[in-house]
Formats: structure tokens, C-alpha cells, sequence
């Protein structure tokens, strides 16, 4: 399935892309993807935090994905 991926912040700015296009197997959850974003950007797990909102909203590990879904991956933030 084909999967379009948002990227905010620092994840944009290692990917190198506001957006992100993969091809994955169907059924796919949460935790799959971040392991293969994980092997093909190493900086991301680096990263002390990356939530992944599916659709609007935060979601789990175990969340499958479907090919219409709209995700995004959300960096840490700081702020005062």
C-alpha cells in the first residue's frame, strides 16, 4: 500500500521533504513504519520523542494503517 507521510520541524528537515511517499505492506502498523523511517533516516531515532498522529489524531504502537489514512509525524517541541 502507499502511504503519504507529513513531516513538521526536524523530521522535515532530515528528510529533507515536507512530505514523505512509501510503499508498504498492507496491514502495517504504527510501530513497522517508525522502524523502517528508523532504518532509512538513522537521525530520527535520535530523536527523544516522535509521536505519530494517524488520521488527526495521537496514535499507539499497535495502530494499523490503511492506504487513505492521514499521518504525520510530530517532532518534540520546546518552548518557553
Amino acid at each position: 500500500m502507499k502511504l503519504t507521510i507529513a513531516l513538521f520541524g526536524i523530521t522535515r528537515e532530515i528528510v529533507g521533504s515536507p512530505q514523505l511517499e512509501l510503499t508498504v505492506p498492507a496491514g502495517q502498523s504504527v510501530q513497522e513504519l517508525l522502524a523502517g523511517l528508523h532504518q532509512s533516516f538513522p537521525a530520527l531515532g535520535q530523536l527523544r520523542s516522535l509521536a505519530v498522529a494517524v488520521n488527526n489524531e495521537y496514535a499507539q504502537p499497535d495502530t494499523q494503517l490503511h492506504e487513505r489514512d492521514e499521518i504525520a509525524l510530530i517532532p518534540p517541541v520546546s518552548g518557553g
